[in-house]
């Protein structure tokens, strides 16, 4: 492989053959879970953002559905089985390798507990989040806030 031009991008292409290997982008999923007005979040315990908070999220897998990977994704770091009940948005910026679809979901039981990847698991209310792991966090939040009918700060 050896990076050559093709169709305006920089791509590894096999030298023998000349067959280009296509960089694709990884899908990652999450749900904002909405528990008594306040979201369940997340403390990393993986870098980036490690100590920071976020929502549930993570990659899906080969042959995985983005909703069955959102679920799946929820109970592994959080303990909490949920129901999707709506798309938030889905989100990618240039220079960045992966695509973020969020949803909104429903618990429909578990109970809120850090999983492996977490250091702590908590509810916090939407005008008063700790310090968010990504930039993006902001952005999908006030985007999920706009589609309760509710802008930020109330």
């Amino acid at each position: 492989m050896a990076p050559q031009l093709h169709q305006g991008h920089m791509r590894p292409v096999c030298t023998a053959c000349g067959a280009v290997f296509f960089l694709d982008p990884k899908v990652a999923a999450g749900v904002i879970v909405e528990i008594d007005g306040k979201v369940a979040m997340i403390r990393r315990n993986l870098e980036p953002g490690i100590g920071k908070w976020t929502f549930p999220a993570g990659y899906v897998d080969r042959g995985e559905s983005v909703e069955d990977a959102a679920v799946r994704e929820v109970e592994e770091e959080s303990g909490l089985k949920v129901r999707i009940t709506g798309l938030v948005g889905v989100y990618s910026h240039a220079g960045e390798t992966n695509i973020l679809i969020v949803y909104t979901g429903t618990m429909v039981g578990g109970t809120l507990a850090a999983g492996p990847e977490a250091q702590k698991a908590g509810l916090f209310d939407p005008d008063a989040l700790p310090p968010l792991a990504f930039q993006r966090d902001t952005a999908i939040l006030v985007d999920w806030m706009r589609g309760k009918g509710v802008g930020p700060g109330g």
